[in-house]
């Protein structure tokens, strides 16, 4: 199948198609691993356009004000827009033998069921029900600092961001990027450009890290460089609901 032809798909037959077992790899080496193209220009501008139909939303956050950087983001409410609740729902089974694997390796619990709505209901037990998919949207200056995408005791380990703009064309900067910091040694960064319509899996906070007494715990953070100019836009896919 061509990349033209995939791109006339199901999104989840898009998502479905992707080389899964490097995708684990490249999470196991790195913490973080780009998917190939999933979105058409097309689908990605009518995603970004969205921004502007507040009714979508839930609440908006101003990074400024709350000293998260610069820009603006919005949470969409539970009524996603049909592509992006495909791409939520298509992304959560590929990934969770991934988050299985790294909390065996690590001691943990894997809470997480097979199926997606089982484990947000879960999550709404809890007292985490606020939906957070967020659409973001940077301008000249805009950056956001290193964080991590946790919303309560109930945590997805992976997600996923999608750009939604054509970088060098679209607007220049604005590297996605994160940190890991590493045990007994100096943390260590990494920057990757995001293209338009393609995905990046990354870890929610942690990863696990191979060392001689066996495997260790790997915290890391995500965040965006400065967008030096036009406008950038990406959508956020987090497998776990906020308080």
């Amino acid at each position: 199948m061509t990349e033209t032809t995939l791109l006339t798909a199901p999104v989840a037959h898009r998502v479905a198609q992707a080389d899964w077992t490097a995708l684990a790899d490249e999470l196991n080496e790195h913490g973080n691993a780009l998917t190939g193209q999933i979105l058409t220009a097309a689908e990605c501008r009518r995603i970004a356009d969205l921004y502007d139909e507040a009714p979508r939303f839930r609440t908006t956050v101003d990074m400024a004000r709350h000293r998260f950087g610069s820009g603006e983001y919005r949470y969409f409410t539970h009524d996603l827009p049909d592509i992006i609740a495909e791409l939520r729902q298509a992304f959560y089974p590929r990934l969770l033998p991934v988050a299985r694997d790294w909390a065996a390796k690590l001691g943990k619990p894997a809470p997480w069921p097979d199926s997606l709505e089982k484990w947000l209901a879960m999550c709404h037990e809890a007292g985490q029900a606020k939906s957070a998919q967020i659409l973001l949207r940077y301008g000249p200056g805009d950056w956001n600092a290193l964080h991590r995408d946790v919303f309560g005791e109930m945590v997805f380990p992976l997600q996923v961001v999608v750009g939604l703009d054509a970088p060098g064309a679209d607007f220049t900067g604005g590297e996605f990027l994160m940190t890991e910091q590493r045990p007994r040694a100096q943390s260590r960064g990494s920057a990757t450009t995001l293209p338009q319509g393609h995905g990046l899996v990354f870890t929610t906070r942690d990863r696990p890290v191979a060392t001689k007494r066996g495997w260790s715990n790997g915290p890391m953070r995500h965040g965006v460089s400065t967008v030096r100019s036009g406008s950038r836009h990406t959508l956020g896919l987090v497998f776990h609901d906020a308080a």
